[in-house]
């Protein structure tokens, strides 16, 4: 064999030109960078739970057998007593991420075309590439909603709502409307629900062509350990099940999760504390938009790039959301934290929003 053989031939031509995610600057990463304590540095950047999961969570992982392989079922019932559906239609993943990328490997081969209204998570894109599709990035409509009608040509459709990064949540006529427009499939992700105090779970019952991703990363404070789960109609499930990988969950994030929805006091609460938050938060700042999820969509005077680079100087992490396509240089998103970090937040951000003169 030469030794000049290329076996970057091999990869699949689709696939090359991928740029690779990013999660953005941790902790010890900006103590090196700017020489800031550890305990000073505030993240406010991955719309996280910033009170943790239930204390029913920590307990139930002492009693996971770990020789064992995992068993997905007693999670499914819990959902199933959660969501009120039977758990034929109730599918779970490791993290949305994995429900997503599922969903596209059951539905998306190369070359066709996926609706994505932008702004919007970022992975969508990815995930629909990484099938050989194309994605098609529609621009939202005043209010940041969505176009009522799919085009021609549309092989399935992604929304998400409340939406990541504006925080708007969709009405339940916008969506039906949508749905109803054509044969493709439609993806509902609302990761940030519990946050809105709304849901639209119930259309799955109308509609063969829709499936709605939920996750525990957010409300229920498990990010770490990358739970999720989709509602959809019986014949989509099959097919999911059909296509995941049988032990794809670890059994500690499993017993996470079933300690977690036994426990929804403790998610109502932390809801609560984060939801007020975010409303005292909207009236302090002026250039927020209106949210329903656990963090604030924040126009910014000078370059979001500038203005989040300004915070980092302070240790203050947000995400600056011109990597998001269809947001423009004058955005940022900012997680909504516990009160002092976010009063830290709010008083660094009059600072470094302020556009220096040339």
């Amino acid at each position: 064999m030469s030794d000049k053989a290329d076996f970057t031939k091999n990869v699949l031509p689709y696939l090359a030109q991928l740029e690779e995610d990013e999660a953005g600057p941790d902790a010890a990463e900006i103590s090196r960078r700017y020489g800031i304590s550890q305990e000073r540095i505030v993240m406010l950047s991955r719309n996280e739970n910033p009170y943790g999961a239930s204390p029913r969570v920590r307990a139930a992982l002492t009693d996971v057998s770990l020789h064992r392989y995992p068993d997905s079922r007693p999670f499914l019932k819990a959902l199933s007593g959660y969501t009120s559906y039977p758990e034929e239609c109730l599918v779970a993943g490791a993290g949305m991420d994995e429900i997503i990328t599922t969903i596209c490997r059951i539905f998306l081969g190369a070359g066709d075309k996926v609706l994505i209204p932008v702004p919007t998570y970022n992975f969508y894109g990815l995930a629909v590439e990484l099938c050989g599709a194309v994605p098609h990035y529609q621009p939202r409509l005043a209010g940041f909603s969505v176009d009522r009608k799919i085009p021609e040509g549309i092989k399935m459709a992604f929304l998400c709502s409340p939406n990541n990064p504006t925080g708007n949540a969709l009405s339940e006529e916008n969506v039906r409307a949508v749905v109803e427009s054509t044969e493709s499939i439609v993806f509902l992700d609302e990761a940030y629900a519990e946050f809105a105090g709304k849901s639209l779970l119930k259309l799955v019952r109308e509609y063969d062509n829709l499936v709605v991703g939920r996750t525990l990363s957010k409300a229920f404070g498990l990010a770490g350990l990358r739970l999720g789960y989709a509602v959809a109609p019986p014949w989509i499930a099959r097919q999911y099940r059909r296509v995941a990988p049988l032990f794809g969950i670890s059994s500690l994030s499993l017993a996470a999760g079933v300690a977690a929805l036994q426990d929804l006091g403790w998610m109502r609460e932390c809801v609560g504390k984060i939801v007020a938050e975010r409303e005292r938060m909207r009236q302090s700042l002026a250039s927020a938009h209106p949210s329903e999820g656990n963090f604030l969509y924040v126009h910014t005077e000078e370059k979001s790039e500038v203005v989040v680079e300004r915070l980092l100087c302070q240790g203050i992490v947000v995400r600056d959301c011109s990597s998001f396509p269809g947001s423009g240089e004058h955005c940022l998103r900012v997680t909504v934290g516990r009160s002092e970090d976010n009063d830290r937040f709010m008083e660094e951000f009059k600072n470094a929003n302020t556009k220096l003169s040339s």
